[in-house]
């Protein structure tokens, strides 16, 4: 099925070369798009600069170029997104829906761990050390995925106003991702499963901007022998550019899809052009034994 409506994406913090776990997930979104001739972008979600690492952006460009991994139009950086962050926070406030947080985290642990919207109906206004929260007057109570269906979240979460603007003067992760996948008009969002609590979160925002969300598929994590995802924060080695394809097959194999006998003979783009022709997210391994 070809759908040229289709638009996806991959965004990767720059914390960090890619690994061998963001190769999967590169790789599942690249071919979930472009198994219906859908576009796929590319974003570095450049918003945390305590987290980042320098040069990192650069490198994972070349990367993903290494895996024959390209993606359509210009890389949206989201460090160049933060008018419109601020431009939707303040119409937001202005109507009432986001208000100022003075709570720390050792207070909310305190009053049992979620936040229970203390400062909802302070009237505190703009200052120092104050997040922002948005109020969540519909909270979703779970969404859709494509490989496992209804995915519910607590009621409590459910109910928890959200942070958009942090105390330390940086934007929240939930608003950016789904302002600037409103902004792209990514209509499927192909990720590792570790969001599914998030993408619920996500949804709350969605549901304030009066905006559809768009479909979800997440996929396995990849973990090292001791279980624990493979990350930057653990330390998962760069992917090796001198094994690319054997690399690319094996993300593949952990995807659940075979490729051709003669994959040795193709480049990276050849193999994924190959195996975007017989992609169906229907043969993912949704659990993996460590």
């Amino acid at each position: 099925m070809k759908d040229s409506r289709y638009i996806g994406r991959f965004a990767p913090s720059p914390s960090g070369p890619l690994h061998f776990g963001s190769l999967v997930t590169a790789v599942g979104s690249f071919l979930q798009a472009r198994s219906v001739a859908g576009r796929w972008l590319l974003r570095i979600e450049d918003i945390d600069p305590p987290r980042e690492v320098s040069g990192a952006a650069q490198m994972i460009v070349q990367q993903l170029h290494d895996f024959g991994l390209d993606w359509d139009g210009p890389i949206v950086y989201q460090s160049q997104q933060y008018p419109r962050y601020q431009q939707q926070i303040e119409q937001w406030l202005a109507q009432g829906h986001a208000y100022y947080c003075q709570c720390t985290r050792k207070q909310i642990q305190a009053r049992g761990g979620l936040y229970d919207g203390h400062c909802r109906t302070l009237g505190l206004t703009a200052a120092p050390d104050l997040a922002i929260r948005l109020h969540c007057e519909h909270p979703a109570s779970g969404f859709y995925d494509q490989l496992r269906g209804y995915h519910p979240l607590a009621y409590e979460l459910a109910q928890e106003d959200l942070i958009i603007y942090r105390r330390d003067g940086l934007y929240a992760y939930n608003l950016a991702v789904v302002l600037d996948d409103q902004a792209a008009g990514i209509n499927e969002v192909v990720r590792g499963c570790d969001l599914l609590e998030p993408t619920a979160r996500q949804c709350n925002i969605y549901r304030m901007l009066g905006a559809k969300e768009p479909n979800y598929l997440h996929l396995p994590l990849v973990c090292d022998a001791t279980g624990r995802k493979l990350s930057k924060q653990n330390h998962a080695p760069a992917l090796d550019k001198a094994n690319v394809l054997p690399t690319l097959h094996a993300a593949l194999a952990f995807l659940g899809h075979p490729v051709p006998p003669t994959w040795q003979q193709n480049s990276p783009r050849q193999l994924l052009g190959k195996m975007a022709q017989i992609w169906d997210k229907q043969s993912i391994v949704i659990e993996h034994s460590s």
